[in-house]
């Protein structure tokens, strides 16, 4: 299960590799829908429009703590490339210690001001209470979820996308479980959802973790792995860091986003929840693909083995044109039948309000997949100050867009802020890739 993507043909591996990490996220989107889908049922519209006004809050917090795990498997991946089990070892060991260290730092002060920030981004006054009681029980388990973010990080670093996706499996039905306890019998409101996805999460984590000392001895540290030197820290927080920030600042531009949907009222913030979910849903082979990318450019820069690194970002180009035309005939063609997954009985207001964004961004979706594709691959490749400065063209782009298109157009012209952003940056980063393959091809004297 564990696969050395230094050999072998680039496009069938960046292939075999996503398809359980393409599971892995359809299950992981599983959680939050199953959510969704029991607190809209039983519930109510206004406890959908609560938890989903959290979404890009949660966005905000949890992105920076799972880009830092995803900082954490990058030099995983080039010491696995590079052969190198001491280091691999000891950067396993960093990682372990400085998920329990940075979840702590982030824990505290997201608790504490979770309502504060909901106030912030015009939460609607009526679902204000429900959402906070959701958002704080996700921060406090930021632990449980950063730490199952780290396990299936390092798995993956090594080629094993399966492990994790056998643990999402289970979780996910102890998540439909937990849901339907805390929800429909012990009926502890929008809290009960977001205790039974940090229960799950916690769950997925720790069995991860179980299996990834018993089955890998690379992966297998002892005490001598663990110690914090100024070298390996610094270098593992710095790309950690700039995946964080990265996710942080397109959170802040997706924040500012949700604000100017709330300000049209529960109505529209619950439809416009249901289409997020719907696009989420659409778009997962996007994330499953840069996931691969980071992972195999990571191992082959490793092992110096650049040609290698060129023909498997050729074959992620034309697997993001194929991920596009997925993503958007699922938001045009299925979306219609899964708006009413998480509204009960949508009337055709909720309707219009829901498929208006799905076709805008529909549009959309091959500069998106280049976000993600080429993003990580650059990070996987050490390169992470564009991927970090990307998170801020979005945020202009998202905000622009905005400025210019709310006023005038309402709704409408406030979905066109998301692709005003996908656009902008998924430009910059395959302009950017290609500039570091020119230059690297010069460099060490390869054939255009």
């Amino acid at each position: 299960m564990k696969t050395d993507m230094t050999k072998g043909n680039p496009m069938k591996i960046i292939l075999l590799f996503s398809i359980p990490v393409l599971m892995g996220n359809l299950f992981q989107q599983f959680y939050n829908m199953v959510d969704t889908i029991i607190v809209g049922q039983y519930l109510g519209s206004d406890a959908l429009a609560a938890v989903g006004s959290t979404g890009c809050l949660m966005f905000l917090v949890l992105g920076f703590a799972n880009g830092i795990a995803q900082g954490f498997g990058v030099m995983v991946s080039h010491a696995f490339g590079a052969k190198n089990e001491t280091l691999l070892k000891h950067y396993v060991a960093l990682a372990i210690m400085l998920t329990v260290i940075v979840s702590t730092i982030l824990t505290i002060p997201t608790v504490i001001a979770s309502k504060q920030f909901l106030i912030w981004m015009n939460t609607p006054e009526n679902i204000l209470a429900m959402a906070d009681a959701y958002i704080k029980v996700i921060f406090a388990g930021i632990f449980c979820t950063m730490s199952y973010n780290v396990a299936s990080g390092l798995l993956r670093s090594i080629g094993d996308s399966r492990t994790p996706l056998y643990f999402l499996i289970f979780s996910s039905v102890l998540n439909i479980i937990l849901d339907i306890f805390f929800i429909v019998v012990v009926k502890t409101g929008t809290a009960g959802a977001a205790y039974a996805t940090v229960i799950s999460q916690g769950v997925s984590a720790l069995l991860c973790f179980i299996v990834m000392f018993k089955k890998y001895d690379i992966l297998r540290t002892k005490r001598d792995d663990y110690y914090m030197d100024f070298g390996g820290v610094s270098h593992m927080l710095y790309i950690g860091i700039q995946m964080a920030l990265n996710y942080s600042i397109t959170a802040i531009g997706t924040m500012i986003f949700q604000a100017s949907v709330n300000v049209f009222g529960s109505q529209v913030v619950a439809a416009f929840t249901a289409a997020s979910k719907v696009n989420n849903i659409a778009t997962q082979t996007m994330p499953t693909l840069g996931t691969a990318a980071a992972t195999y450019c990571g191992q082959n820069l490793g092992a110096g083995k650049y040609e290698r690194i060129f023909k498997g970002m050729k074959a992620c180009f034309w697997i993001c044109i194929g991920c596009a035309v997925v993503a958007a005939v699922i938001n045009c063609l299925v979306g219609p039948h899964m708006i009413g997954w998480f509204i009960k009985s949508p009337t055709a207001t909720d309707m219009d309000y829901a498929m208006r964004y799905l076709y805008i961004v529909s549009i959309f979706m091959l500069p998106l997949a280049w976000i993600f594709a080429y993003r990580n691959g650059l990070q996987g490749l050490d390169r992470g100050l564009v991927p970090m400065l990307s998170g801020v063209m979005e945020l202009v782009a998202r905000v622009a867009a905005i400025a210019v298109l709310a006023k005038p157009f309402g709704y409408t012209g406030v979905c066109y802020a998301d692709p005003a952003a996908w656009v902008s940056t998924g430009i910059l980063l395959i302009v950017t890739y290609y500039v570091w393959e020119w230059g690297t091809k010069r460099l060490h004297k390869f054939k255009n």
